[in-house]
C-alpha cells in the first residue's frame, strides 16, 4: 500500500505543468489561448507586442509537445503538423522551426528575438520569459 502511495505521488508530480517561453527581450505577460493558438499555428506572425514571432516546436512524436498541443492549444499534433503542412504546400506560410530537445528549445528562445516556445515549469531558467496563458 505504501510503495503504491509514494508510486501515485511520483506520478503527479512528474506531470509538471507547461509554461509559454519567450525570449528575454519580449516583455513578460499574459496571452490568450486563441493568440497562442494562432502564433502556434502560425496563422498569427507576431508577438502581442508587435514583434516578429519565431515560434521552436519540438518533435511531433516528443511527449512535452503532444501535452503542449492537446493541453494549450486544444488540438492533436497531427492536426497542427497538417495546418503546417497547408501553409508550406500552398506557399502562404512556413512551418515554425523545430528543435530536438528541450535544452535546445530554451536555448534557441533565449537566442532569437521574438522567440517563443514552451517547457515544463521546472525547466525554465533566467535565460527566457515566461508568459502565462489565459
Amino acid at each position: 500500500m505504501v510503495t503504491l502511495l509514494l508510486w501515485c505521488g511520483q506520478a503527479v508530480h512528474a506531470q509538471e505543468s507547461l509554461v509559454l517561453i519567450a525570449n528575454p527581450s519580449t516583455p513578460p505577460g499574459n496571452m490568450t489561448r486563441e493568440t497562442v493558438r494562432a502564433i502556434f499555428a502560425m496563422r498569427q506572425r507576431t508577438l502581442p507586442s508587435g514583434e516578429a514571432a519565431h515560434v521552436f516546436v519540438l518533435p511531433d512524436k516528443h511527449p512535452l509537445h503532444e501535452r503542449f498541443t492537446k493541453e494549450i492549444l486544444g488540438v492533436y499534433p497531427h492536426q497542427l503538423r497538417l495546418s503546417w503542412d497547408r501553409l508550406v504546400f500552398s506557399g502562404t506560410g512556413q512551418a515554425p522551426n523545430e528543435v530536438g530537445s528541450v535544452e535546445e528549445m530554451r536555448q534557441r528562445v533565449a537566442s532569437t528575438p521574438g522567440g517563443l516556445g514552451y517547457l515544463n515549469k521546472g525547466a525554465v531558467d533566467d535565460s527566457v520569459s515566461v508568459f502565462s496563458v489565459e
